[in-house]
């Protein structure tokens, strides 16, 4: 008999329907990804098969949550990833109003780390459903064409909020030190030098 648990996610994992696990499981997954050790952090994704620039790799899967319940588990994920030294936050900004819990075995984009030099990046795109209603989705296409072998990283995009407790082991000739979007770089090399000196 398995435990309770009082885990949203694993909650919500626990209610879907046989059906609804097999279409996670597709929309997961990859036909030229898998999983193995990284150099950079933990596990990563690498290519199982060259990859053309623009292919589309996956799609971020997870449960829709809003900002107050997205909040509450970031902060859980934050202090679970202290004591375990696993991944901090598996939640990716979908829109003003929702955002996608990641922590499903089937979420395979889960495992990709930041890189400073990005050779993927995710796009949110509109998807037609069957009922005539549409949903926003999150995928990760390639932005340049990847050998076998190489891994697949993109740049999370963090603000400098906390920017200390993020550093960057991607090892790339431009990295930062800090995971941050490069829209944040010049000013976060600002607050380097201002801390170091």
């Amino acid at each position: 008999m398995s435990e309770a648990t009082d885990d949203p996610i694993e909650l919500w994992i626990n209610s879907l329907s046989e059906e609804e696990v097999l279409e996670l499981e597709k929309r997961g997954s990859s036909r030229c990804c898998e999983v193995r050790k990284s150099s950079i952090h933990g596990s990563g994704v690498f290519a199982s098969c060259d990859i053309e620039d623009g292919e589309l790799l996956f799609e971020y899967i997870g449960q829709r949550i809003d900002k107050e319940d997205s909040d509450a588990r970031a902060w859980s994920q934050i202090d679970r990833a202290k004591e375990s030294g696993e991944a901090s936050v598996l939640i990716f900004t979908l829109n003003d109003e929702v955002d996608i819990d990641g922590r499903i075995p089937w979420n395979l984009a889960r495992y990709i780390n930041h890189c400073c030099e990005p050779n993927a990046q995710a796009w949110i795109e509109d998807v037609d459903l069957p009922d005539g209603s549409e949903e926003e989705r999150i995928y990760i296409y390639a932005t340049k064409a990847i050998a076998k072998g190489s891994e697949i990283g993109f740049n999370y995009g963090f603000d400098l909020e906390n920017w200390s407790d993020h550093p960057c082991l991607c090892g790339k000739p431009t990295c930062v030190g800090y995971i941050a979007g490069e829209e944040y770089w010049d000013e976060l090399k600002e607050k380097i030098a201002t801390n170091h000196s």
